[in-house]
């Protein structure tokens, strides 16, 4: 599955499969990211709201593996919505990484997150700002590619008719019961590369006697399904975990979900919840303090 690549609508390649780094503490990171490479990992996924930048570029430079042969992204932080802002923190995450480029950046979310899912503005002239400054930052060599994530088409559609230089991917969440899949194919005829975060749905897919069930069909486990479903979606996945042993584990997906059974699993019933992790704005979660009125949230 390591040599698996996409490449992106300016010519750069992609590792197809990537290591996540969500919820993984600043302090241990590095190790996770040194044991994913050591295992054949050539792709790591950040995030400046992750806080743990500098812990990802130390895993990469105590590496064996070339800085050229590793693709690193990272993310603007959702709540940057004009350009001075926007390119201060990409300078941050170079500097705090350690690195002297990165491969590609993107913005995390079209709102900040204390308004996801409670406020209807989409912040098009923010993310125009963010956009110009990764647009900036790619002219001067300093990223490799852009793009954007969480973002729907309305929000797609601003950056890509009022921007010369194009969105390449969109990260976003999809797995086994929760597949935007107008939206995959809307991106995907644009020419923009689709990532899939939390492949797993937070692990509540290993919940769903259904998705159990495919698994036990394939002889694989629901983590292996999962991946490969959004592998056969032709997205580039980003499972998340600090154990080598599920590292080895999420990259032994060479085998094939038939049609019949992608459709199956494309149309399962919608998940209810994500659990104790529910209160998570990507799962539908709603931060508290927001009042309805931007720049007056509770600290």
């Amino acid at each position: 599955m390591f040599n698996e690549i996409i490449t992106l609508s300016n010519g750069v390649k992609v590792p197809q499969l990537a290591l996540g780094t969500w919820l993984i503490e600043d302090d241990v990171v590095s190790d996770a990211v040194k044991s994913a490479i050591d295992i054949g990992y050539r792709h790591i996924d950040t995030a400046q709201a992750y806080a743990n930048e500098r812990g990802v570029g130390e895993g990469i430079r105590a590496s064996d593996v070339k800085r050229e042969d590793i693709f690193v992204t990272t993310k603007v932080a959702a709540e940057h919505k004009d350009y001075k802002t926007a390119a201060a923190g990409i300078d941050a995450s170079l500097k705090a990484m350690g690195l002297d480029y990165i491969d590609m950046m993107i913005i995390h979310s079209p709102q900040p997150w204390i308004e996801v899912n409670q406020s209807d503005d989409r912040y098009l002239e923010g993310n125009l700002e963010a956009w110009r400054a990764l647009t900036d930052a790619y002219k001067a060599g300093k990223l490799r590619a852009i793009g954007v994530s969480n973002f729907l088409k309305e929000d797609i559609d601003n950056i890509y008719n009022n921007a010369d230089v194009k969105p390449m991917v969109n990260q976003v969440l999809c797995h086994i019961s929760n597949s935007p899949l107008d939206l995959i194919d809307y991106c995907q005829k644009k020419g923009i590369v689709m990532e899939a975060y939390s492949p797993v749905a937070h692990g509540e897919a290993l919940k769903i006697p259904a998705i159990a069930d495919m698994a036990k069909k394939y002889g694989v486990s629901v983590p292996q399904l999962c991946i490969r479903y959004d592998i056969q979606l032709g997205m580039i996945v980003l499972p998340k975990t600090a154990n080598p042993d599920h590292m080895k584990s999420n990259a032994d997906v060479e085998f094939v979900i038939s049609d019949e059974d992608m459709e199956i699993l494309k149309h399962l019933d919608r998940i209810d919840n994500y659990g104790d992790s529910s209160f998570f704005p990507v799962f539908g979660g709603k931060l508290k303090g927001y009042s309805g009125k931007p720049g007056s949230e509770e600290v």
